[in-house]
């Protein structure tokens, strides 16, 4: 059939031309851009895919940086506190040097003092100018924020994290239900009958005391307390009222690590524990309480809770006894964001407790800041024994808030860079291959459609020609 209105060979021509420079132009465009996907149309089902991976990889290069940064923060109060450190053992150099007053004379002791009261300075200077952009590190700003604790009951309190949640605050419930003990024996007569040679033992050390017969228990009680310091071991009478009723040993700590032992090396001593049973040594109980329903680490009058919602360390009042007390944590703390949503299973809290010079020690011995000049624990004062145990304490709170910042950043912050330097590996080899283009195959592909772009060019024309031979027709 010889037509020339509708050239039908040329719309066939024309669509298959059509078709190959759409695909030569898709091609073009993928090679352009390196994207498989570049619209919706090109692969609706992995363009979803490819968003939710691109939007995940967002995330977790997010919380890698949020850790590096976490990181820095922690290394910058770790190296403050690394100088309060050495600032404490200066003072207790100092210390230890002027309790040798058979060699130093007033004079020495005082610039000793003066050294003291310039380091002393120099910490609570430390701890209210270390920052970080701006952030206060060791002031007590990151520090939590409690209510309704009863010092009465509760003579010290250190919350190390906790996780609220979607809460504003996080209550807490304390019930001991075994109250911590000291070691004690007992030595129940008034005087003793014959000579002895006793040696008494506690957690500081041992001493070997000699009483002669008929020494009154009273005396014994006088001899023992004036070296309770070294011994850790301190006697009182059984019953104040009645010098006859004997003394007690008793150790000056509470807890399973405080003990008491007498021993006679000659003569005859008797002692017996609390119930009346002949022992020549006896151990301190630990507390036993819980927190929240859950069952803490008693150490004496210290308990811990270590969970993953509330880490905190509180000592109990020796008049607790057994009971419940109850407080809560209203807020404080340095929150980190360290996984890709904002979700409290992804956040962690620390809690950076203040290291002035009025908060270093406890209740109990002492703070820092009764060491400098006209403190009940400074030099000029004599004061060389109690400023010790002040300064023993304060060393260790700082080391074990060291401790703590460089195991949050060993075990959480690094273990999360690197868990998460893992993940962004894996979604992004799986976005790529969703969405990437593989230039093997679009390079063949460009290559075919060429081809076709040619060879259909070549077939229109030759279908627009077509029509011409019916002019043969007309010429008959």
């Amino acid at each position: 059939m010889a037509r020339i209105n509708t050239n039908v060979s040329a719309l066939a021509a024309h669509r298959g031309l059509a078709r190959s420079q759409r695909t030569l132009s898709d091609t073009l465009e993928k090679l352009s851009s390196g994207l498989r996907i570049n619209r919706g149309a090109d692969d609706p089902a992995g363009l979803i895919a490819s968003e939710g991976l691109r939007s995940e990889m967002a995330g977790i290069q997010q919380a890698i940086d949020n850790s590096s940064r976490a990181s820095n923060v922690i290394s910058t109060a770790e190296a403050s506190l690394s100088e309060v450190a050495s600032l404490l053992l200066n003072v207790k150099e100092l210390i230890v040097e002027a309790a040798n007053t058979g060699g130093l004379s007033p004079d020495e002791i005082q610039a000793n003092q003066l050294q003291i009261d310039s380091a002393i300075e120099s910490i609570t200077r430390i701890s209210n100018t270390a920052t970080f952009a701006g952030l206060h590190l060791l002031n007590g700003n990151l520090d939590y924020v409690t209510s309704g604790v009863n010092s009465s009951l509760i003579k010290a309190l250190m919350v190390s994290q906790a996780n609220f949640g979607t809460s504003t605050n996080m209550p807490v419930q304390v019930q001991v239900v075994s109250a911590a003990q000291k070691a004690a024996l007992q030595f129940r007569t008034s005087a003793i009958t014959s000579a002895v040679t006793l040696t008494i033992t506690g957690k500081e050390g041992p001493t070997v005391l000699t009483f002669v017969s008929g020494t009154h228990a009273s005396a014994i009680a006088n001899a023992i307390n004036s070296v309770a310091d070294s011994t850790g071991v301190a006697v009182d009478l059984i019953n104040s009222a009645n010098a006859a009723s004997g003394i007690v040993f008793r150790s000056a700590e509470y807890g399973s690590k405080s003990y008491v032992s007498i021993t006679a090396r000659s003569g005859t001593f008797n002692t017996v524990d609390t119930a009346g049973t002949a022992k020549t040594r006896a151990v301190g109980i630990d507390a036993v309480a819980t927190i929240n329903g859950a069952v803490t680490v008693g150490d004496g009058l210290k308990v811990r809770l270590n969970t993953t919602t509330l880490d905190l360390e509180l000592t109990l009042d020796k008049t607790f006894g057994t009971g419940t007390s109850s407080f809560a944590v209203v807020g404080g703390g340095a929150k980190f964001q360290l996984g890709p949503r904002v979700t409290s299973n992804q956040q962690v809290s620390l809690g950076i407790q203040s290291v002035a010079g009025s908060k270093l020690g406890d209740d109990d011995i002492g703070f820092l800041s009764d060491i400098v000049t006209g403190g009940v624990a400074s030099l000029d004062n004599g004061g060389a024994s109690k400023a010790s145990q002040i300064i023993e304490r304060a060393i260790s709170q700082v080391a074990i808030l060291r401790g703590k910042l460089g195991a949050f950043e060993k075990n959480a912050l690094q273990t999360n860079i690197n868990s998460l330097g893992v993940a962004l590996e894996n979604v992004t080899a799986a976005e790529s291959s969703i969405r990437d283009a593989d230039f093997a195959a679009e390079t063949s592909a460009l290559t075919r459609a060429q081809i076709l772009t040619q060879a259909g060019t070549s077939v229109l024309a030759t279908a627009n020609s077509t029509p011409q031979s019916v002019l043969s027709l007309l010429r008959q």
